[in-house]
């Protein structure tokens, strides 16, 4: 019979005294009103069991291997860094930073994923999740507020049910968030902050301006999205910790992407974040952050839509002003995130009047979404680029059979083929050269859908002109690639 160590209201406390306290297969039962105090570190071994309806308090390491649950405290009270390791997706009821150590030995190190189900508090020193892991608080867990030298640093991901309507939701990782009227339904708002570690916890490059502050905001919706004619207004704010470089004053911008890696776009207006907080409506969610607005614009776009004509998208925008504009390309996406440049459009140069451009994308039930999705990559002459906002086209037509190639004109490298059907089954491939001649054959067992087909068999072909027909019973599409 495994040993069980059960710690009643009749013990309001148990003090060890050992630099570690080992559990080998025993149960120990926390009580709700009693205490378990380790003076050093707490290893419960695979086949323990560990309940906690009271308090847990460590001052040193704490490596679960085995079950661990209830809804108590587990506080961390410690003079040097702490160590927090438990199985991923670990549910604990409270967890409590109490750690007394100076500055950068003060941390409790959360090693992998936890959701802490009822309350997360800083008593003193930080919280740090490895850059992997992360914390979570569901809906209706709370966090104490964070300060200067007391707050969480790494992941910390917040999740709100039912989100609608017009009041503002409030969410613990210093995120506010007004729907506006939508119905967003669950929202998750995971905040990476502190880790010093570019296109994970700040961004580069946006709009000119090196990085952003060292926290971004990822915001997932399950419900209705926000769209240019129906935002949503975020808030976020921060602690000069995580100021990163950036500058306080007037000159902040709301910045959104993919995920932080980027690329970026601005999202609202302009403004102040003299006090480290920033609010603008966002029409797209994502990864958001907050950095300097680049000044002067190289060129002031002022329109740009994207609309159905018929199995088509006509795609619209236009500039007040350009400085140095050499190009736009035009990209296009099947899911908001992966985009690839379907066009290029001459620009303007440097002018001060306003001018007008289209493109229409035909047939864009080809790319087996809906809807497709569009933005602009605007270059400079010196070869930087800054992206418009993405806009969304609603496909009307049924998929047709097509075939497209990525990157052309292709070099060495040869290039890829992206095929679209309605129909899983065969197909062959065919490429001849300028004079007829018969390059290459091959058959191919395609999928319903879109398919990728990596062709670097192409890259040591001669430089020229080359016609590659693909059919699939009464199925056929012609494309003309060409090596240069």
């Amino acid at each position: 019979m495994r040993p069980i160590l059960t710690l009643a209201l009749a013990l309001p406390a148990l003090a060890a005294t050992a630099q570690t306290l080992t559990s080998d297969g025993a149960t120990i039962t926390v009580q709700s009103g009693a205490t378990l105090y380790v003076a050093g570190g707490l290893k419960n071994n695979s086949g323990s069991n560990l309940t906690n309806e009271g308090t847990v308090q460590l001052t040193g390491d704490l490596l679960n291997a085995a079950s661990l649950s209830g809804t108590g405290l587990l506080r961390f009270s410690g003079s040097a860094d702490q160590t927090l390791t438990t199985a991923a997706g670990t549910s604990l009821g409270r967890l409590e930073a109490a750690n007394t150590g100076s500055a950068g030995s003060n941390r409790v190190l959360v090693a992998n994923d936890l959701t802490v189900t009822n309350q997360l508090t800083l008593t003193s020193g930080l919280v740090r999740t490895a850059p992997a892991a992360t914390i979570t608080l569901p809906d209706g867990a709370s966090l104490s507020p964070e300060t200067t030298g007391k707050y969480v640093q790494g992941n910390l991901r917040a999740v709100r049910t039912a989100v609608s309507g017009s009041a503002a939701v409030i969410f613990p990782n210093s995120a506010t968030l007004t729907p506006n009227g939508l119905n967003l339904g669950t929202v998750t708002m995971t905040r990476t902050a502190g880790l010093q570690t570019a296109d994970l916890s700040y961004g580069q490059n946006l709009g000119g301006a090196p990085k952003g502050i060292d926290r971004v905001w990822t915001v997932a919706a399950t419900g209705a999205q926000p769209t240019d004619g129906n935002p949503v207004n975020v808030a976020l704010s921060w602690l000069p910790e995580d100021d990163n470089g950036f500058a306080l004053g007037s000159n902040a911008q709301l910045w959104r992407a993919g995920s932080a890696a980027g690329p970026w776009a601005r999202q609202g207006a302009p403004g102040s974040a003299a006090s480290r907080s920033f609010a603008a409506d966002v029409t797209q969610l994502g990864a958001l952050t907050i950095s300097n607005i680049s000044a002067p614009l190289p060129v002031e776009l002022t329109r740009f839509t994207a609309e159905p004509q018929v199995a088509d998208a006509l795609l619209r925008w236009t500039t007040a002003s350009e400085k140095n504009n050499d190009h736009f390309d035009v990209e296009a996406s099947a899911d908001g995130q992966s985009f690839r440049r379907i066009a290029t459009v001459t620009g303007h140069g440097s002018t001060t009047q306003p001018q007008n451009y289209q493109l229409v994308d035909k047939a864009i039930a080809r790319y087996a979404a809906d809807p497709v999705y569009y933005r602009l990559r605007q270059v400079d002459t010196d070869g930087t680029a800054s992206y418009s906002p993405v806009r969304q086209v609603r496909v009307t037509a049924p998929m047709s059979f097509a075939a497209e190639a990525w990157p052309q004109p292709f070099g060495a490298a040869g290039t890829t083929l992206t095929l679209r059907t309605a129909t899983a089954g065969p197909a062959t491939l065919v490429l001849h050269d300028a004079t007829g001649r018969l390059v290459l054959s091959r058959t191919l067992g395609l999928n319903a859908g879109t398919t990728d087909l990596p062709m670097a068999e192409l890259g040591p072909l001669a430089t020229g002109v080359y016609v590659l027909r693909l059919s699939q019973g009464a199925q056929h599409a012609q494309l003309k690639l060409v090596r240069e």
